[in-house]
């Protein structure tokens, strides 16, 4: 049987996913409050995207690893679930196609021919097997010395019934992209290469929407606050301010900001 976390040679030349709801948010995961566009009152070093799946027997160390970002609070952390291992037994119940999309088109943006998981996307710029943690701590804090770090601040917070979402000042332009996400999700896996296991997994994308333009000058952008009920206490969202390469293909991140539905769903 082939290692889920083989590089898989097929392509797609599908455009990225921009797709799904706006969403809203409050508190940070372990009850701090998020402010100024920090999660957990800190200052965000990167943003961590993870490409996982549930039929990846490779993957289990690299959620674990996911996890324990998110609890530090110094990083956006996402984890986008594929669907290209489905076929290996087990139908991840979290994957979809537009993850694998996004994913692909990131293989582009790094001239790479093929895809892999567990694979972590570090500030849209430079990917890391997603259970090394030392590695995406290293080259995190190398791109922050390098100028390739989250540069322009973001700030997003909820008021009354709308999610207020801020970006300061900075050089180029980029999209703002809403990711939105559950914050945890318990899975046991019935059939493939996990088969039997029990898995934890965090901030499991569901959708993601480009909402408007950033253009260097301070900018402000209002969504409804509504849709995190609907999580009933399990939803959050990430905001990216991401510039792009080309119509299809994700460049950098340089700005990023956390928010949190609250406990119950109540905003």
């Amino acid at each position: 049987m082939i290692s889920a976390c083989t590089p898989t040679i097929r392509r797609l030349t599908l455009a990225v996913g921009l797709f799904g709801a706006f969403c809203g948010a409050s508190a940070a995961d372990d009850g701090r409050a998020a402010k100024d566009g920090a999660v957990g009152g800190g200052e965000i070093k990167g943003v961590v995207e993870l490409f996982t799946s549930q039929g990846c027997s490779s993957c289990p160390p690299a959620d674990a690893a996911l996890k324990k970002l998110v609890d530090e609070g110094e990083v956006v952390a996402l984890a986008y679930h594929v669907d290209y291992w489905n076929y290996l037994g087990w139908a991840d119940t979290l994957a979809s196609k537009e993850n694998t999309e996004r994913q692909y088109a990131y293989a582009r943006m790094l001239g790479r021919y093929g895809v892999y998981t567990p694979q972590a996307i570090l500030n849209g710029r430079d990917h890391a097997n997603g259970a090394d943690l030392p590695a995406i701590r290293n080259r995190l804090a190398l791109m922050d010395e390098k100028g390739k770090g989250l540069s322009v601040p973001v700030d997003a917070s909820i008021g009354g019934d709308e999610i207020s979402i801020k970006v300061g000042a900075g050089k180029g332009r980029a999209n703002v992209v809403v990711v939105y996400f559950d914050r945890a999700r318990v899975v046991k896996v019935e059939k493939g290469e996990n088969s039997g296991k029990e898995i934890a997994y965090w901030h499991a994308v569901r959708d993601i929407q480009t909402i408007g333009m950033w253009e260097g000058k301070p900018a402000e952008f209002t969504l409804p606050a509504s849709v995190l009920i609907e999580g009933q206490g399990n939803s959050g969202c990430a905001v990216l301010l991401q510039s792009m390469k080309d119509k299809e293909t994700p460049g950098a991140i340089i700005g990023a900001a956390t928010v949190l539905a609250g406990p119950q769903g109540k905003l």
